[in-house]
């Protein structure tokens, strides 16, 4: 789309810039730029962590922990009934 921009059209672009906003001002809008470059990146691995963390499966509790292999597989077989709804009848 551009082309290639070669060490005398950048020298121009930043010869026009510096007339534009001035010495003093450039630092400023560098700094302001990449504050908002760093939030943008904050904000997007945050919004990446919580999608993650909602499709993470919950971790057991405590007394979970605690109990025995047999009593898990008993509450979870209650669940699972309690759950799942009674097939239906094709006839």
């Amino acid at each position: 789309m551009f082309g290639n921009l070669g060490f005398p059209e950048l020298l121009i672009i930043m010869v026009v810039i510096l007339l534009l906003f001035g010495a003093k001002r450039i630092p400023e809008i560098a700094g302001s730029m990449g504050k908002g470059i760093r939030e943008f990146k904050k904000n997007i691995n945050e919004a990446t962590r919580e999608v993650t963390s909602e499709t993470k499966p919950p971790l057991e509790s405590d007394t979970q922990s605690r109990l025995t292999s047999a009593e898990l597989e008993r509450r979870r077989a209650v669940d699972e009934e309690v759950e799942r709804p009674a097939p239906k009848r094709l006839l």
